[in-house]
């Protein structure tokens, strides 16, 4: 977890790192970022790095939840299965993450970095879900990360998602 000091920071300093660690990530596969190149851009001592942060995939957690927080907000969940819904959260999420300064943290963290922080685990929030629902969400990460990995597809991805969903509503009647 991001230690005190950094909060504590004053708010210029910490964009000054906040840019630095956005620079990195979005630029280099986690296991191919170095603390090194951060400090360098942030101007700050390598021990100053870690008086804020734990160490690398600290910081990233922390980059990537607020990159989260930013683009993943207007995800709405309903207790009944609802396909249209699904689609819309999708298309929202790959729009927000296209015009976003966090679109290249994205992309790399779904291609590369999520199995690299063994992110498996599912939420409880997941785990609560109906099969149904539960279907869909996993349906919907998988094209986001098919949309991010090979975008000129996304039409297609789109429609074959679209399908999918229709699919898992009639499974139900």
């Amino acid at each position: 977890m991001v230690k005190a000091t950094f909060i504590n920071l004053p708010q210029a300093k910490k964009e000054v790192v906040m840019q630095a660690l956005l620079d990195e990530f979005s630029h280099y596969p986690l296991q191919e970022a170095q603390v090194a190149r951060i400090v360098k851009a942030a101007q700050i001592a390598r021990g100053a790095f870690y008086k804020y942060f734990k160490d690398l995939f600290d910081a990233y957690r922390y980059l990537y939840r607020i990159a989260m927080q930013e683009i993943h907000t207007n995800v709405k969940l309903s207790v009944q299965f609802n396909p249209q819904t699904f689609y819309s959260n999708v298309v929202n999420f790959v729009q927000e993450a296209d015009v976003s300064r966090y679109g290249a943290l994205i992309r790399l963290h779904v291609l590369y970095n999520e199995s690299v922080l063994a992110q498996t685990a599912q939420s409880k929030q997941q785990l609560d879900l109906d099969p149904q629902n539960w279907s869909a969400m996993v349906l919907s990460h998988e094209a986001i990360r098919a949309i991010l990995a090979v975008p000129q597809q996304k039409d297609k991805i789109l429609a074959r998602f679209k399908a999918s969903l229709q699919l898992l509503q009639k499974g139900t009647n």
